[in-house]
């Protein structure tokens, strides 16, 4: 049993891998990449499904507007 324990312990004390704190970072490095790739491409998708909705509910081919303000 002492051996079990030991084995346990130095399973533990293992400083291999990512810690707790380097997980967060990633983990916000991440958010903060999807929050600016959401933010830039918003308006873009907006107009796109915008466009597939006037297609749908008019049953014709419709201009895409651009809600951001920048020439199509």
């Amino acid at each position: 049993m002492n051996v079990i324990t030991r084995k346990m312990v130095d399973f533990f004390k293992e400083e291999e891998g990512l810690t707790t704190v380097e997980y967060a970072i990633a983990g916000s490095l991440v958010a903060a990449a999807v929050i600016v790739a959401f933010t830039d491409l918003g308006c873009e998708v907006g107009e796109v499904i915008q466009a597939i909705a006037d297609t749908i509910d008019t049953g014709a081919e419709v201009d895409q507007a651009d809600a951001c303000g920048v020439a199509a």
